[in-house]
Parts: structure tokens; sequence; C-alpha cells
């Protein structure tokens, strides 16, 4: 197998000098490293060459966000496996190596994900893909162990593995052949949920996404962006309605019209709660759908056709709910996977 280990870096020189040398200790010795930089500022490729020469550097001219960077990235990188993993994640084993030996048993499985534990509170699952990621009736993407901002402590109860919805971006494995022939990751997310983007064209296509919480990984989280940026909830609420736009196989109009309507409940709520810029970034993100519309049916089109040529039957439904996230969380109180399930 052919394994590459692929880290995008961004004015991050702090999280490399604090995590990269043990990152490097649980990686195979037959696998190999890359970090692709996005045109950094802060030192973090001369620090690279000083202090990790044999890191392989991919060096991109300008910030290209999560999504162009490594798109470009692994458009050069020749591999079966690709590995995405976030400068801010903590290692204690070589857990990708397990997860590639359940992927190539079972070649239809195109990404995969482990367990995602906070860094800061280890006993608690961390907010980027927590025990594997899953998707409502209105796109709205959420997670076994995270729903919303509501991060559980982990008590084994999500360690059986699974098919889900999406794989967290934080800490992907992606076979290499599946993620070329859907295209791979889309550039106009920028950042935040082209993962679930690509999952769901996966999905789509008959391939299943799975998440192996035997294995576990930290993460930092908020390295980038922070939790609580504007831009950052921009971004959610923009690449949300982007990736329903591409992928949503019923009737679009209804579903997105609604959709809209509960984000701008979101953006009253944030009004009301005296944070006015992220109820602008609302706004902005519904704008950006209305002046991109026409170029996005045409995604959407040709996506369709792109998909039919795989000749499977869609996952898509397995890993999404029917019900609306929100309704479950804000009106009947319910704050877990399991009590969703249950009820």
């Amino acid at each position: 197998m052919r394994i590459a280990l692929v880290i995008l870096n961004y004015n991050g020189i702090k999280h490399l000098q604090a995590y990269l040398t043990e990152i490097k200790q649980h990686i195979h010795e037959d696998d190999r490293l890359y970090i692709a930089d996005n045109a950094s500022e802060d030192g973090s490729v001369n620090w690279l060459r000083d202090h990790h020469p044999e890191v392989e550097l991919i060096l991109l001219e300008k910030n290209h966000g999560f999504a162009g960077g490594y798109k470009r990235a692994l458009e050069s990188i020749e591999a079966e496996y690709f590995v995405l993993i976030n400068s801010d994640l903590k290692f204690t084993s070589c857990w990708y190596r397990p997860i590639i030996s359940a992927m190539e048993e079972e070649p239809e499985i195109a990404a995969a994900q482990p367990k995602v534990l906070s860094m800061n509170q280890p006993e608690k699952f961390e907010y980027a893909g927590a025990a594997g990621g899953l998707l409502d009736r209105w796109a709205y993407p959420y997670c076994r162990g995270r729903i919303f901002d509501h991060c559980e402590v982990d008590e084994g109860q999500y360690d059986e593995h699974q098919e889900v919805f999406w794989a967290t971006g934080a800490a992907m494995i992606v076979r290499a052949r599946s993620y070329h022939e859907l295209g791979g990751l889309d550039e106009m997310f920028f950042a935040h949920q082209e993962e679930i983007d690509l999952c769901w064209r996966l999905k789509r296509a008959g391939y299943k996404v799975m998440s192996y919480p035997q294995q576990t990984v930290y993460h930092l989280g908020g390295g980038t962006l922070s939790y609580g940026s504007p831009f950052k909830t921009y971004l959610n609420f923009r690449n949300s309605l982007l990736m329903m736009i591409k992928n949503e196989d019923s009737p679009l109009f209804f579903k997105l019209l609604w959709r809209m309507v509960l984000d701008g409940i979101a953006g009253l709520k944030f009004l009301l709660s005296g944070q006015a810029r992220h109820c602008l970034s609302v706004l902005k993100a519904h704008g950006y759908v209305y002046a991109q519309i026409g170029r996005l049916l045409a995604v959407r089109k040709d996506l369709k056709v792109l998909v039919k040529q795989s000749g499977h039957a869609s996952r898509a439904h397995i890993g999404r709910s029917g019900q609306s996230i929100i309704w479950h969380y804000y009106i009947k109180g319910i704050k877990t996977v399991a009590d969703l399930v249950k009820s």
C-alpha cells in the first residue's frame, strides 16, 4: 500500500512545533508525510526546513483555503490512500493503519475516520467529527457525540464501527481512486464542510463512509479560525447551502426555501443574543447563494451525470436522518444522538 499523510499548513508554526514530532513518531516507516503550505507568513516553511528537513514540502503560491490547498496538494501526490490530518492533531498510535486494513478488505469503503476527542478535555468528544458525522433532513450536520455546540463525554457509547454520512477533514482517510473519480474537494468551499460535500458525492456514487472509534486521535480545534469567528459562521451557513444545492436528490426548491427560513431564524437568534456580526454572516451567506445560483445549478446538473456514471445505487440515505435536528435539539431538548435514536 502506498499511503500519503498530508498536513495542510497556514501560519500554523505553533501547532507544528507542538505536535509534529509526536505525529512523526507514530507514522509507519513505509508511509510518507507531506506538508502543503498555503503561503504561510509566520516562518513555518523555514522552521520546517531547519528542524524537519526530511518532511516533503508542497509550497503553494497563496492561501487557497482548506479545500483549494488540499486539492492542489493531492493532485501532485501519487498514493493509494490519502490521510488528511490537521496540524493541531495529537497521535497516540499509528491509528490510520488498522483503518486502512479494514478498507482493504472492503473496496466499497471510500472514506473513514477515527474517534476524535478533545485535546483540552480528553474525556469529551471534539467538535470536528467526534465519532462520525451525520446529516439531518435539512442538511444540518451533527455527529455521534456532538450536536451543534454540545459535545458529549466519551463513555464508550459510540465505540462500535459503523457507516456514517461524513468523515471529519481533521483526520480523514480517503481512497485516492474514489477521491479523484468524484472530483476531489471543491475549492468553491474554501474551508468548512467541504469534507461533507465530498462524502455526500461518494455516498451518492454507492461508496461507504465509515467511522472506526476503536482508533483515537486528539484534536485542539479552532486552529485557523476560532469556533466563535463570524467568518466561520459565514462559511458554515454558506457551505451548507452549497452542498445542499449540489447534492440533494429530492426536489430542491421547497427544501432549499425552508432551509433558508431556518437559517433566517438562526440569524434572528444571533441578533437577539447580541451577536450582530454573526447575524450579518448569515445574511451574507444567503447573498452569496443568490448571486451564484445559476452556477450552482449547473454544477448540480453536471454532478448528477458524474454520479450516474458510477452505476451503483446511492447510499446517501445511510447516516442521514429524516428528522430536523433543530427541532429535536432546541424544542424537544435532545442533546445526544443516543437520545435522538430513542426518540
